[in-house]
C-alpha cells in the first residue's frame, strides 16, 4: 500500500529542520511527502505564514505538496482547536478526501507534540505512527503535558539538533522514545540555501545590515505575560548599552516580528547617545541568515534558540541578558521556557560583564556532562516529578551539595518543599503558610502598620 508522510511545520526554522532531516535520511522513506503549514500567530490573518517567509522557496522542492492547516480548519484557530472524540472519524475522512490521501498508510512528523496544532493533528489520524522533531532548546526540557495513550504509544523517534553537544534531551524520555540528532552539517547546508534565497527576496534591508556588527535579538516577552512592556523595553536598552560598552559602534536590532514598531525608537536614540549606530532589521528572516550574510561579531539576547545556534553552528561569540529576572518570573514552575532559560543562564556569559563576554568559550562536552547535565536533569525533575520519578535520586544528590547563592535562582523553595527535596522549608516552619491563625495575625499587623503610617 502507498505510504504518505504528513509533515507539520509552523516556522521556517522548523521547516529547515525537516529539510535537513530528509536530506540526512533521518526519516523513513515515503511515496509522497506533504508539508502541512500552520500559522500559530494570535491573529493569523495579520501575520505572514510560513509559505510567505523569505527563503521558503529553497525548501519547497523537498515536498510533493504544501497545504495549509489554517485553511483546512478555518475559521477555527490552530492553537485552540482539537477534535472531539466522536468527530475524529469524520475529520480523518475529510482530510483524506481534501488532501487526496485515499487509503494510503499515513505517517506523521510533527513539532511540539504536547499542544495543538500538533496534538490535534495526531488525534485526527488515530492509527498513524508519529515522529517528533524539536527545533529549539525546549527539547532538552521535560514533556509538559500528558499526551494520552492514543498518542504517546505511537511516537517512534525524537529528532533534534545538537545545539548543546553532550546534553541529552529529556523530552518524551518517559515514554522510552530515543532521541536522534539531525546532523549539523546537513542543517547548516539547508540554512545556507535559505540564506541565499532570503538575500534574493530580502531586498535592501538585508543589504543594509553592516558586517561585523553586534546583533541584538528581541523576543517580545511582554506578549507572553512574562515581563511588563516597560521591563522589556528596559531589557532592550540594556542590550544596547552592553554592546556599546564592549566597543561595538555598529549595532543591529532584530525585533520579534509581532513587536510594536515604536519600541525601536528609544534604542536608536540610546545607541546614538553612546556613540554607536543602530540599524533595525525589520525583514522577517531567520537570525541564522543574518549570521551567514553579515557575520556579526557578537550575538546578544535573552534566551532565544538563535543565541545557541550562533555559537554551536557558526562559532560566533554570544552573551545573555535578563535571564536572572526571567528565572524569577516564570510561572508556574513547570513553565516550558524554564529549561531554555536555565541553559542560557548557566552556559552563556552575562552581557553586562564585559570581561566575562570577552573571555568566554563554549563549554566542552566534558563540561556539559559534569555541570550542565546534572543541573538540567534536576530542574527537569522539579518541573515534572510525576513523569520522571527515575530522576529523583539524582535531584536529591545534586540539591544536597550544589545549592549555593549562584544556583538558587534555578529553583523555588516552595517547589522543593512540595516535592520533599533538599532546600525545602524546614519542617518546624512548614505549618506557617497553612495556619489560619498566623495568617490572620499577620494581616492584622499589616493593617495596623498601614494605619500608623497613614
Amino acid at each position: 500500500m502507498a505510504r504518505t508522510q504528513l509533515l507539520l511545520a509552523s516556522t521556517l526554522y522548523g521547516a529547515a529542520t525537516l529539510a535537513a532531516a530528509l536530506d540526512a535520511g533521518c526519516l523513513p522513506s515515503a511515496g509522497r511527502r506533504i508539508l502541512v503549514t500552520s500559522n500559530n500567530a494570535s491573529v493569523p490573518e495579520t501575520q505572514p505564514g510560513l509559505e510567505q517567509a523569505p527563503g521558503f522557496g529553497a525548501l519547497r522542492n523537498r515536498f510533493d505538496r504544501v497545504v495549509s492547516w489554517n485553511e483546512t480548519i478555518h475559521p477555527l484557530h490552530p492553537g485552540g482547536w482539537s477534535p472531539r472524540a466522536d468527530e475524529v472519524p469524520m475529520w480523518e475522512r475529510y482530510l483524506r478526501l481534501l488532501w487526496d490521501l485515499g487509503d494510503d498508510d499515513v505517517e506523521l512528523v510533527v513539532e511540539s507534540i504536547q499542544v495543538a496544532p500538533a496534538l490535534s493533528f495526531a488525534q485526527v489520524f488515530t492509527g498513524a505512527p508519529i515522529s517528533v522533531y524539536a527545533d529549539g532548546l525546549m527539547s532538552y526540557g521535560p514533556t509538559r503535558n500528558k499526551l494520552g495513550l492514543m498518542v504517546d504509544t505511537r511516537i517512534d523517534r525524537l529528532l533534534h539538533l545538537d545545539l548543546v553537544p553532550g546534553l541529552r534531551p529529556l523530552l518524551l524520555g518517559e515514554h522510552g522514545v530515543e532521541p536522534a540528532v539531525v546532523p549539523t552539517e546537513e542543517f547548516t547546508k539547508v540554512l545556507a540555501e535559505v540564506a541565499e534565497a532570503s538575500a534574493d527576496a530580502g531586498g535592501d534591508s538585508l543589504a543594509d545590515v553592516p558586517r561585523g556588527a553586534a546583533l541584538l535579538l528581541g523576543q517580545y516577552l511582554s506578549a507572553l505575560g512574562i515581563l511588563t512592556v516597560a521591563e522589556e523595553e528596559q531589557l532592550h536598552l540594556d542590550m544596547v548599552r552592553g554592546a556599546a560598552a564592549l566597543g561595538h559602534r555598529e549595532i543591529v536590532f532584530k525585533p520579534h516580528p509581532t513587536a510594536p514598531e515604536h519600541w525601536t525608537e528609544p534604542l536608536v536614540a540610546e545607541a546614538e547617545r553612546l556613540g554607536s549606530r543602530l540599524t533595525v532589521l525589520n525583514t522577517p528572516v531567520l537570525a541564522e541568515v543574518v549570521y551567514l550574510t553579515s557575520r556579526p561579531a557578537l550575538v546578544a539576547g535573552c534566551f532565544s534558540t538563535a543565541l545557541v545556534t550562533a555559537s554551536a553552528l557558526y562559532g560566533i561569540p554570544v552573551a545573555r541578558t535578563g535571564t536572572g529576572l526571567l528565572l524569577e518570573r516564570l510561572s508556574p514552575y513547570q513553565n516550558s521556557n524554564r529549561v531554555p532559560v536555565t541553559i542560557v543562564h548557566a552556559a552563556l556569559p552575562d552581557l553586562a560583564d564585559t570581561e566575562a563576554v570577552r573571555a568566554w568559550r563554549p563549554p566542552t562536552a566534558e563540561q556539559v556532562a559534569a555541570e550542565l547535565t546534572p543541573l538540567v536533569r534536576t530542574v527537569g525533575y522539579c518541573m515534572q516529578a510525576q513523569a520522571y520519578p527515575h530522576l529523583r535520586d539524582e535531584a536529591v544528590a545534586w540539591l544536597s551539595t550544589r545549592l549555593t547563592p549562584q544556583t538558587w535562582p534555578y529553583f523555588k523553595r516552595r517547589r522543593l518543599t512540595s516535592l520533599g527535596l533538599p532546600g525545602a522549608v524546614p519542617a518546624r516552619l512548614a505549618f506557617v503558610p497553612r495556619n489560619r491563625t498566623v495568617r490572620r495575625v499577620a494581616r492584622r499587623a499589616r493593617a495596623l502598620k498601614k494605619a500608623a503610617l497613614g
